[in-house]
């Protein structure tokens, strides 16, 4: 009933790109960077109850040095986005950002001068999850989807030409500010 009874001669073949997206996904090891009420949701996520143990992500580092996914949870402020950037720059690379919350998505009810209207005006988002607070099962769901777009990703030349065109993707959008219907 296992692997081996599915494999024809015990041959398994494979890519790099494949094993190496495996491994990733795999080891994701996450930053903490909970600024508000979202944060307590991330926290929930790492005890007993939901156990992220289960993904190879108990450990929440507390050195951006030693972690490869960003979770921002909770408004971002003018003052703390250059800190947040900072911590972004000292991650290793491939590295990934979860934005956490409406507020972190798109600065929630906090329409003023004091609040980043979203987290990607400061470092790439790979994965956004909605919610005021979202809870931890959909932190989890979403890094279930990032495991999926992690495991997908190209390697080498390949890798920066999609992170290139994900990049000059996200500099043409509309900002949030110039949207107009619902949003306004």
């Amino acid at each position: 009933m296992g692997l081996e009874e599915k494999l024809p001669s015990g041959v398994l073949l494979t890519t790099v790109e494949q094993v190496v997206g495996y491994m990733r996904k795999s080891s994701l090891w996450p930053a903490t960077f909970g600024l508000a009420c979202c944060a307590i949701e991330m926290m929930a996520s790492g005890g007993p109850r939901y156990d992220l143990g289960r993904f190879g992500m108990e450990v929440f580092r507390a050195s951006p040095r030693q972690a490869d996914l960003m979770v921002v949870a909770g408004r971002v402020s003018q003052k703390m986005a250059p800190v947040l950037r900072q911590i972004y720059d000292q991650m290793p690379n491939p590295k990934w950002v979860l934005s956490m919350g409406v507020c972190a998505s798109s600065g929630g009810m906090f329409n003023n001068y004091a609040i980043v209207q979203g987290v990607d005006h400061v470092v790439p988002v790979d994965i956004y999850l909605p919610g005021c607070p979202p809870r931890p099962e959909m932190l989890m769901d979403a890094i279930l989807k990032l495991h999926r777009q992690i495991q997908h990703e190209k390697l080498g030349a390949n890798r920066e030409a999609q992170v290139e065109e994900r990049e000059q993707i996200a500099l043409t959008a509309l900002p949030t500010s110039a949207m107009k219907g619902l949003l306004r």
